[in-house]
């Protein structure tokens, strides 16, 4: 059997039978029903290799989710393997306080269909953020159910910086990387005390009504726009909702976060 019919079936998608700019559409909203965003592996102690065999099985065999690296990386196999042509783009990710984050902060993904409908940038790995892939040359904006979003030159050096509602979400740098580019980013943000990965645990899916969180020991749920924080009242309940809003069959509860470093 081949290995993507698999990948297929952990996000509940039929092959498509062209691959067009609609079937990648339903491929990355697919995905980010089935596959959460999350950062257990950090707090569980495991390895993140950023190696294709790993991926796969990690997300398609284990049934697991994970951040950027892996789910992007992972979700740029299955394209390929679909027809059509992805290209690996780094990103710096802008905080809170607007200030930019690590080169290889972010992997996103170029993406052209075989029908010329592109370019596109795909992404399933930035948490809560477009359901559909964006137009990638488009200037104006673009509504999407999360919001509206724009796709801008860069003051400076040829980068595109990627809007959600007018506030900068990342600034994209448009020359092609590998893979193995990305390793020096994904072990900064599993290590370091600055990493807001190490500061806190999460796993995050989209629904049809809204999204799904648990963050820390607190599950929360939007639907249509009302939110309810619910506390988990111990471990037996924590496992079970990673295992019934998730499919996580953990055997174990992630460590607490590592403090962040005081300057």
């Amino acid at each position: 059997m081949d290995p993507m019919d698999d990948y297929l079936s952990r996000i509940g998608a039929d092959r498509p039978e062209r691959a067009d700019a609609g079937a990648l559409r339903q491929l990355q909203l697919h995905h980010l029903t089935e596959v959460p965003f999350e950062n257990l592996s950090i707090h569980l102690g495991e390895d993140i290799l950023l190696e294709e065999e790993a991926l796969l099985a990690k997300i398609v065999d284990e049934r697991r989710g994970g951040f950027c690296y892996e789910l992007n990386g992972a979700f740029a196999l299955l394209l390929r393997a679909l027809g059509f042509r992805v290209e690996l783009l780094q990103a710096r990710v802008f905080g809170e306080d607007g200030r930019l984050g690590i080169p290889y902060d972010h992997l996103a993904l170029r993406v052209e269909p075989a029908d010329s409908s592109g370019p596109w940038l795909a992404d399933v790995g930035f948490g809560d953020h477009s359901h559909y892939p964006l137009a990638l040359d488009e200037r104006g904006d673009q509504l999407d159910p999360a919001g509206t979003f724009r796709v801008a030159e860069a003051p400076e050096g040829g980068d595109l910086d990627v809007l959600r509602d007018d506030k900068p979400q990342f600034r994209l740098e448009t020359r092609p990387r590998e893979l193995r580019d990305f390793a020096a980013g994904a072990w900064w943000h599993r290590t370091s005390p600055e990493s807001h990965f190490c500061r806190s645990v999460v796993c995050s899916r989209l629904t049809s009504g809204g999204r799904i969180t648990i963050s820390g020991r607190k599950l929360v749920t939007t639907e249509h726009g009302e939110r309810q924080v619910r506390e988990l009242a111990n471990d037996a309940a924590l496992l079970a909702a990673y295992r019934d809003h998730f499919g996580l069959r953990l055997d174990r509860l992630p460590s607490a976060p590592v403090a962040r470093r005081r300057s």
